[in-house]
């Protein structure tokens, strides 16, 4: 029997570990070595950007999300980099967590409910 996607999305979801935005800002303001990864598409760049999200690759998953990534951006070719990922969660960031976790990246988290998630907090944006 064949797998589908959705059979790898629904197995890679169990893996996603979610943290609320107030975490998250907590973990960036500590200065722990957590960086923000935007796995957002690319027509969902926000004007204000969470602090911490500046340098980080922009749009991961819109460029062929495979192994040899870093090749294109080289960003991604410091496994030691803790990752957060900046979205909201569900398929994208699913796929995106286990495509980081086979580059070698063992922690990875994701932004519970994404940017909109971090305005509704009242945290500080990036303008």
């Amino acid at each position: 029997m064949s797998r589908t996607l959705d059979d790898f999305v629904r197995e890679a979801l169990t893996e996603v570990i979610e943290i609320p935005a107030a975490e998250a800002s907590q973990l960036l303001r500590e200065d722990s070595g957590w960086h923000f990864l935007d796995v957002r598409e690319p027509d969902e760049f926000a004007e204000a950007r969470i602090p911490g999200a500046r340098n980080s690759p922009r749009g991961f998953l819109e460029v062929r999300a495979d192994l040899e990534h870093e090749k294109r951006d080289p960003w991604l070719s410091d496994r030691s980099r803790k990752l957060l990922l900046y979205c909201g969660g569900g398929n994208r960031s699913a796929l995106a967590a286990r495509t980081l976790q086979q580059m070698g990246f063992v922690e990875v988290l994701s932004l519970a409910g994404g940017f909109k998630a971090w305005l509704e907090a009242g945290l500080p944006t990036d303008t």
